[in-house]
């Protein structure tokens, strides 16, 4: 066998952002100048991405690049930004893009999508370049299409230029916040520690050319060691999606990182349960001309070396997970690569519970980011899985003992049918979002609804604390009931409560509140301030009870501690005061009374 040849791949680029900033038409907007520059055969589509090679990036990046300085071959542009979840996709432990391009809205700033990107680009340490959308917004701009920046940027008004320059420095300030130092990057002297923020405009192309510029710069500079693959070696790559295809079944959209997938070869691919071994039965490429009918949409290509996006057909693929390992086989035995797809999804495993909620995804690396989010947040999984919500995923939310947790977190996600209907008569709370900070938040805010729901409930249960004293000459009946007129002190007085009356510290009980009037009208409870009259049961005046006397309502001791311990918060400062005095006393004779 010949000693492979070594060759230098395309670096993979991940286009990330928040929603509405840009990175679909940043992507349509490279494709597009690259076809009017009468290039369009140069630009190649693959499944789930786009190449674009060296010549016709210097084509559109004019001065800014050089063939000769560069040895790479190109950039490959992962362009599924329906896949927001692309920035949590993974290769061998790191990001399976190898550089990004992070948009932002020049006028927007920074947004939970942006925060969200940033952290994932800072935990797996990708590089990127900082495209700052939408210069051609800023007032009184002048355009220059398809200009790069800092000519069109120079000729601008005095006015427009410190717009913009307000808003750039407003990204930069962000940047540095998420502890990024960042410049315009016709600034940056060495990008490797500071990140180059490129503003630019999608509409008008002024910028793209720096931004393609950047992109090759980086990759040339800090990773073409990275890019440095076994051209004829077996393929690696990761799964962007398993999609059902007309007449193939279960297909996987794959992007390859590292040597060459042939039609034919054997195949481990991580699954569900187990990794799936299988062959390939054919290699899909989008069509090169759109115009054919949909059936037609692919044609069958041989083979496809590193990097490159492709579809592939072959059986038994139904349990296949986005985000998972692809392998070939090629001449190694099977059980290696089978324990090597083992090895790598084992780093994914999240760590799971007896008791906590359900996670859904729709790729492992956004599996891992929601457990990483959720651990953070200190909230316990029972099950993490890739895939949507189905009807099992239901029942075992279900059984969950804490109401807090009879809750699925889906992240970019849908409900199969049969589970939208069990989903609607089970207790289950389902949060489904694209956002994973935001599921959290949404998560937090409904247990801490439930808290209050809780204590609201105990509170309705609970004897309150009360202390009111007897009016002089306001004793209207002396026994069976005795009816005085009396001033709440603090607290709230309800009807159906114990009375008692301190002697030495010691609660003696005189009877029971059994109605209370104000202005002659029957009340369910009288608040401190009020003067009421109210009837007891029991005593008699001027025998267990006095005018002027000083009266609480008799707390269970079982209530004084949750009220103390739990719902300290929840009762008014009158109240609380009526509490404290009720503890004081009867803690003076015993110190661990309702501890």
């Amino acid at each position: 066998m010949s000693d492979h040849d070594t060759s230098l791949r395309t670096p993979i680029v991940a286009v990330l952002g928040h929603v509405d900033h840009g990175k679909t038409s940043l992507l349509d907007k490279i494709r597009g100048s690259a076809v009017s520059e009468g290039e369009a055969g140069a630009i190649t589509q693959h499944i789930g991405a786009t190449a674009v090679p060296l010549e016709t990036i210097a084509d559109m990046a004019g001065d800014l690049v050089a063939v000769d300085d560069f040895d790479l071959p190109g950039l490959l542009f992962i362009d599924t930004p329906g896949h927001h979840s692309f920035s949590t996709l993974r290769s061998r432990g790191g990001a399976l893009a190898d550089i990004a391009i992070l948009v932002v809205d020049v006028n927007d700033g920074f947004q939970p999508q942006t925060e969200e990107a940033l952290d994932i680009l800072q935990r797996t340490g990708t590089p990127f370049v900082v495209a700052a959308n939408k210069a051609d917004t800023t007032p009184g701009w002048n355009p220059n299409e398809n200009s790069p920046i800092k000519p069109s940027y120079d000729g601008q008004s005095d006015t427009a230029r410190q717009r913009l320059d307000e808003n750039l420095y407003e990204i930069i300030g962000q940047l540095s916040d998420d502890g990024f130092s960042a410049d315009l990057y016709w600034r940056v002297q060495n990008f490797q520690k500071n990140i180059g923020v490129v503003p630019c405009s999608a509409l008008t192309g002024e910028g793209v050319p720096d931004v393609l510029a950047v992109l090759m710069g980086l990759s040339q500079r800090f990773m073409k060691a990275e890019m440095e693959i076994d051209v004829e070696g077996p393929g690696e790559g990761t799964v962007l999606e398993v999609k059902d295809e007309q007449g193939f079944g279960a297909t996987l959209d794959v992007v390859v990182y590292d040597g060459t997938i042939q039609e034919g070869d054997q195949l481990v691919v991580g699954g569900i349960n187990e990794p799936i071994v299988t062959e390939i039965r054919a290699l899909l490429q989008p069509q090169p001309n759109a115009e054919i009918r949909v059936e037609n949409r692919f044609e069958r290509v041989d083979a496809v070396a590193a990097a490159a996006g492709v579809k592939i057909a072959a059986p038994d693929l139904d349990e296949a997970m986005a985000g998972a390992p692809v392998r070939v086989v090629r001449d190694r035995d099977v059980d290696d690569v089978i324990a090597d797809v083992k090895a790598e999804l084992a780093e994914i495993e999240v760590d799971t519970e007896e008791e906590g909620v359900v996670v859904k995804a729709d790729t492992l690396g956004s599996l891992e980011a929601m457990a990483n989010a959720l651990q953070e947040a200190e909230v316990p999984i029972l099950r993490a899985e890739v895939g949507d919500v189905a009807p099992r995923d239901i029942a075992v939310a279900g059984t969950a003992r804490e109401p807090e947790h009879t809750v699925i977190l889906g992240f970019n996600v849908d409900v199969l049918p049969d589970a939208e209907r069990e989903l609607e008569q089970s207790e289950v709370t389902l949060f489904n979002d694209d956002v994973i900070y935001q599921l959290v938040e949404d998560y937090e805010e409904h247990v801490a609804e439930m808290q209050r729901a809780q204590q609201e409930t105990i509170l309705d249960k609970i004897v309150r604390p009360a202390r009111f004293q007897i009016l002089d000459d306001h004793t209207f009946r002396q026994s069976d009931p005795a009816v005085v007129g009396v001033e709440v002190m603090s607290g709230t007085i309800n009807n159906n409560t114990n009375v008692a009356k301190f002697d030495n510290n010691e609660p003696d009980r005189v009877g029971e509140l059994s109605g209370i009037q104000a202005q002659g009208d029957d009340v369910e409870e009288a608040r401190a301030g009020e003067r009421v009259s109210v009837a007891i049961d029991g005593p008699t005046v001027g025998r267990q009870i006095e005018e002027g006397d000083e009266l609480w309502i008799e707390l269970p001791e079982k209530h004084a501690k949750i009220l103390e311990q739990e719902l300290n918060d929840e009762i008014p400062a009158d109240e609380l005061e009526a509490l404290s005095g009720y503890l004081n006393k009867r803690r003076k004779r015993d110190p661990f009374w309702g501890k």
